[in-house]
């Protein structure tokens, strides 16, 4: 099954970026590779509770069950020790990945407070874009009653590009509401 995303890639992303970008073969042309969310918790350490409800969320808004994601380190100052529990993150890949990029930004992104587009700046140098978002309750999968707290999350969004603009290009295609 192929989603909406998906075939727009295909009819029209693919025709535009090999005539823009002058590549010799389709297969050249970039796409995306993955999307990762992770939702750091830092009430984790003084409550197990929290993480329920993150993980909860987490699962409710990617469509498949979240890893737990443990310290690396001890800090005291945050009462953290070696291996606690702090977050959780899931990996998209094929069609889930797509169906939630497109989710992301035609009803996520425009519910967000004050919202004039996703930074440009964002790129890493290799192709893949990272933003962060401060609430989870801009995704209509999440019941705004039943969430214990608001939190935050990131989004990496993957792609085999070999340069920024090259991602940014692909990302565009796809109706990523970039600054102007």
């Amino acid at each position: 099954m192929t989603t909406r995303l998906q075939k727009q890639y295909n009819d029209v992303i693919v025709p535009a970026l090999l005539k823009e970008f002058g590549y010799k073969n389709k297969m050249e042309v970039p796409k995306l590779d993955k999307i990762v969310l992770n939702m750091g918790v830092g009430d984790a350490t003084e409550d197990r509770k929290a993480l329920e409800g993150a993980l909860k969320d987490m699962e409710a808004i990617a469509g498949q069950k979240p890893v737990l994601t443990h310290s690396k380190k001890s800090i005291a100052g945050f009462k953290l020790r070696e291996g606690m529990p702090i977050g959780c993150k899931v990996t998209l890949r094929r069609e889930k990945m797509y169906e939630f990029l497109d989710r992301l930004i035609t009803m996520a992104l425009p519910r967000v407070r004050d919202f004039r587009g996703v930074p440009n700046k964002s790129f890493d140098g290799h192709g893949n874009y990272a933003m962060g978002l401060k609430e989870q309750i801009v995704f209509l999968e999440i019941n705004y009653d039943t969430v214990d707290k608001i939190r935050g999350m990131d989004i990496i969004i993957g792609t085999t590009a070999k340069t920024d603009k090259e991602a940014k290009a692909l990302l565009a295609g796809f109706g990523m509401p970039f600054m102007k």
